[in-house]
C-alpha cells in the first residue's frame, strides 16, 4: 500500500523573510507618510495663527490711523510734539481719537499712540495722558513677531511720498495717507496704505 504524501504545513524561513521585509517596508512607509502629516498640520497651524495675528494687527493699525486728530502734545522734558511725527526715534508716533471709554472715566477721548519695532517684534505704545509728566511711561501691546523690516511712510495731496514728516523740505503739507510696507516671516513683504482725515485744519494745541 502506498504511503501518502505529508502535506506541508506552515511557512518556510524564505517566505517568513519575505513577509518581514514587506511589513518593514510598509512600517517604515506608514511612519514617512504620518510623520508628512503631522508636519502639514504643524505648519498649517501655525500658518493659519501666524494670518490670525497678521488680521489683528492690521485691524489695530487701521483703527489708530483712521482716527487721526490734530492735536499735538508735550512731552516729559515739556517740548511741543505735533500731532504726527515720523521717521524720528518711534517708526510713528500720532495723536488718535475714539479712544473708547467704556468705564466713564474722566479722561480725554484722545489717545498718544506709537509704533516701535524693537528685536523684531512690533509693539504699539500708548500713553493714558496726552500731555506727559516727567515720570510718564507708555503702555505697550505686542503687535507682531519675528518681522524684518517696517517702514511707515506719510503721502501728501499729491501722492509723493514721505519717510518723515512733518517734511520741512516739502511745500505741500496736506497728509493724504499713511502706507506701510512690512517684511515678516513666512510672508514676506506685506504693502498697506490708508487714506486718513488731514488734520491740517486743526490748530495743533501745545
Amino acid at each position: 500500500m502506498p504511503k501518502r504524501k505529508r502535506l506541508r504545513t506552515g511557512f518556510t524561513l524564505i517566505e517568513m523573510l519575505i513577509a518581514l521585509a514587506v511589513f518593514a517596508v510598509l512600517g517604515v512607509l506608514s511612519q514617512q507618510l504620518l510623520s508628512q502629516i503631522l508636519e502639514a498640520h504643524r505648519v498649517t497651524t501655525e500658518r493659519g495663527q501666524r494670518l490670525t495675528d497678521l488680521d489683528r494687527a492690521m485691524q489695530i493699525l487701521q483703527r489708530d490711523f483712521l482716527q487721526l486728530d490734530g492735536r499735538g502734545v508735550r512731552d516729559q522734558l515739556g517740548g511741543f510734539l505735533p500731532y504726527l511725527q515720523l521717521g524720528k526715534e518711534d517708526l510713528i508716533e500720532f495723536t488718535r481719537t475714539g479712544w473708547s471709554n467704556p468705564l466713564q472715566r474722566p479722561r480725554s477721548e484722545l489717545q498718544r499712540v506709537a509704533y516701535v519695532l524693537e528685536e523684531d517684534t512690533l509693539y504699539r505704545y500708548y500713553w493714558p495722558l496726552l500731555d506727559r509728566s516727567p515720570d510718564a511711561l507708555p503702555r505697550i501691546q505686542e503687535l507682531l513677531s519675528d518681522v524684518n523690516q517696517v517702514e511707515f511712510l506719510a503721502i501728501d495731496s499729491a501722492g509723493e511720498e514721505h519717510p518723515f514728516w512733518p517734511d520741512s523740505r516739502s511745500e505741500d503739507t496736506t497728509l493724504g495717507a499713511i502706507a506701510l510696507r512690512i517684511d515678516l516671516k513666512p510672508f514676506g513683504e506685506i504693502n498697506r496704505l490708508w487714506l486718513v482725515p488731514n488734520p491740517a485744519g486743526t490748530e495743533p494745541r501745545p
